[in-house]
């Protein structure tokens, strides 16, 4: 089994971008947010447990779950975040788990790309952990152009995540995602020689 490497930042850092880059070198990711919307897809028993709770109106036409509303929601109402969070972090964790082992793969480690890695028990999955880092204002300039979502709901967002001082400090690998391409590319490319380096003999010290 491969080394699994966690990927955090927070909302609007840039994890897709630089996990695409890793990819882009073999390495096999797996984006818990991906993830995420995978459990909740129509007809699998978390949406229905969703939907028995929050009730009918959270579902689209289509009888997806309808995300806005959701986030809406429980940013608004620490319980029901509670409820959501522990209804979903289980199933969630045992598809990353599931998908964090591709058949005939040749490299030593593989990546897991989560915005809550340090906050739920995700981490534990990791034998290390890179986070990209970009300013607080980056974050909600980012988020807000990407998602057209209002400044207080995003802060709100950030909020409730972990700080980006207590990420950082937790971090074993930071990549600096407030920079040219190419010095991310390169940062990148910094961080896969070593791991192949650090991990190729089956070592995770």
């Amino acid at each position: 089994m491969a080394v699994v490497i966690g990927l955090t930042g927070g909302i609007g850092s840039g994890k897709s971008t630089v996990a695409k880059l890793f990819g882009a070198l073999g390495v096999h990711w797996v984006d818990a947010d991906n993830v995420a919307r995978e459990v909740v897809e129509p007809g699998t028993p978390a949406l229905a447990r969703i939907a028995d709770h929050f009730g009918a109106d959270i579902l689209q036409a289509d009888g997806s779950l309808d995300r806005a509303r959701l986030r809406e929601i429980v940013f608004r109402a620490p319980e029901e975040r509670a409820w959501l969070e522990r209804l979903l972090h289980p199933v969630i964790r045992e598809e990353l788990i599931r998908q964090l082992n591709p058949a005939d793969y040749a490299l030593p480690y593989v990546l897991l790309v989560s915005p809550l890695l340090l906050e739920t028990d995700q981490h534990q999955l990791v034998a290390r952990i890179v986070v990209v880092d970009v300013p607080v204002e980056v974050q909600l300039s980012r988020t807000m152009a990407r998602d057209d979502n209002p400044r207080d709901q995003v802060e709100r967002i950030i909020a409730a995540q972990i700080s980006r001082d207590d990420r950082l400090q937790k971090a074993d690998d930071v990549i600096d995602n407030n920079q040219k391409v190419v010095d991310v590319e390169r940062r990148v490319g910094e961080l896969h020689g070593r791991f192949l380096e650090m991990f190729g003999s089956g070592s995770v010290d």
